[in-house]
């Protein structure tokens, strides 16, 4: 009887612990709608609905009045700007007598719609933050943390969301400074707009597609200018980065040699090309080897060597030629400064054990100097090649892409792709097929540079380190 008492009172005991114990929480039949999601899902209806149902009501408030605000002053702009980057305009400019009735401005209509586009798409991104931050408050409250009040809220911006405060201006300028042209010389592709017919506010413009880019390479007057000035360009950006890149590396081995004296002389003569604005070095040149009353022609006639002014400027070969030799003198230094600093930093040792192993200086240059230096300037040349596919200073200043060339249109047989771009757009007015060779300039730039990049030596060693 004794025992069994006792084990009666053991589960009765049992019993009372098990019923203090805190009983897990029967799964919902609709696990779905959580607090979290209802959250979100009011914030996606209306902006601030979530807050208010997580009873952040400050935050709620204002963004509704936010939203109504952007519903009420907004709705009618917005779908007007929409219809003028649509159509481009219907009504065009026309004249009643002597007096001018006003159309539709295309270009005017494009922009427009461009910066409430661009508006929209920001006012999505704060709105999915919205959606978010609603999400996130009511998680944190289902977990049993208490939201922040609106004093909290701010000391917490203030706090933790500092450098944001200070980069949000930056994206607004970027958005509005740098995105809208891009995108406004983007989408000038895909329309006709060009003289005679197409210059607003005279006539309106029109989308065209794809039809200025099956111009450009199959209508004969513009093929043929555009395969004859993008072969120069490519031509031009090679030699021009080649010839300037060898040139400042013989300076430099040449001034980094041991029995060499005055090196700081040196370099600081052969610096000064490179140090005098180039708007003025490119105009010295030009009266230079002018073919008129040039000194070098002066020179030459004088000594006898031609019996005639060399037409330095004049003739395509001899253009291109002097082009090249005048970008030789101005781009030199820097690379004659930048490979001296990378030579002063190679190790000593190593070319001391190759001297004792018995290489030659030759061997030495092409086995420690030459691998050490393309390591540590390859990704600038790269660069450098990009900057003269589009150097137009030299190119216009020198020459104006002169001479003429009757087989191309609006352009001239030393004109590079950006000059010729210059030309179509601020002489000739068309800005629709300029438009086509800035977007084909991009992406002939950002694919060499890509594969390049890719295959440098000095990327590859960053990736294998990261």
């Amino acid at each position: 009887m004794g025992i069994a008492k006792i084990a009666k009172n053991e589960n009765a005991e049992k019993d009372y612990v098990s019923s203090k114990k805190p009983k897990p929480p029967v799964p919902s039949s609709n696990t779905y709608f959580t607090r979290p999601r209802i959250a979100a899902l009011f914030s996606f209806i209306f902006m601030g609905f979530g807050q208010l149902y997580n009873r952040q009501y400050f935050k709620g408030i204002s963004f509704v009045l936010l939203e109504l605000y952007l519903l009420i002053f907004w709705t009618v702009p917005f779908q007007w700007a929409m219809w003028g980057l649509t159509t481009l305009g219907e009504t065009p400019q026309k004249r009643d007598g002597f007096t001018i009735v006003q159309g539709d401005h295309s270009i005017f209509l494009m922009i427009e719609g461009l910066l409430f586009l661009i508006s929209f798409l920001l006012f999505v991104w704060f709105y999915y933050l919205n959606i978010r931050d609603a999400y996130k408050v009511a998680s944190k409250k289902e977990n049993g943390i208490k939201p922040n009040s609106a004093k909290e809220m701010f000391v917490n911006i203030w706090e933790n969301g500092f450098p944001y405060i200070l980069l949000t201006p930056s994206v607004l300028f970027t958005s509005f400074l740098t995105i809208l042209p891009l995108l406004f010389g983007i989408l000038i592709a895909f329309t006709n707009y060009s003289a005679p017919n197409h210059l607003p506010p005279k006539a309106l413009v029109e989308w065209v597609g794809f039809d200025t880019f099956i111009q450009l390479f199959q209508m004969k007057t513009w093929s043929a200018t555009f395969y004859g000035v993008f072969s120069w360009t490519v031509i031009w950006a090679i030699l021009s980065t080649l010839t300037t890149f060898f040139l400042g590396l013989i300076f430099a081995v040449l001034i980094n040699q041991k029995g060499i004296k005055l090196k700081k002389f040196w370099r600081s003569i052969f610096i000064l090309p490179w140090a005098i604005p180039q708007f003025v070095s490119i105009l010295i040149m030009r009266n230079i080897f002018n073919g008129q009353f040039g000194p070098i022609n002066r020179y030459l006639m004088d000594l006898g060597i031609t019996a005639e002014a060399v037409p330095w400027l004049s003739d395509p070969l001899l253009a291109k030629i002097t082009l090249i030799i005048v970008n030789m003198w101005f781009g030199f230094p820097f690379w004659m400064v930048l490979m001296s600093g990378v030579m002063t930093s190679i190790d000593k040792e190593l070319y001391e054990a190759a001297e004792v192993d018995g290489a030659s200086p030759f061997q030495r240059f092409r086995k420690i100097t030459f691998p050490l230096i393309m390591f540590a300037t390859a990704p600038l040349a790269i660069m450098s090649f990009a900057g003269n596919f589009n150097n137009f200073n030299i190119i216009y200043l020198m020459t104006e892409g002169g001479p003429i060339n009757i087989d191309y249109s609006y352009a001239g047989s030393t004109d590079i792709l950006i000059s010729w771009i210059y030309k179509l757009t601020l002489d000739n007015n068309q800005f629709a097929m300029a438009s086509v060779v800035s977007i084909l300039i991009f992406v002939v730039i950002a694919f060499f540079s890509i594969w390049n990049f890719r295959k440098t030596r000095a990327f590859k060693e960053e990736d294998m380190m990261s």
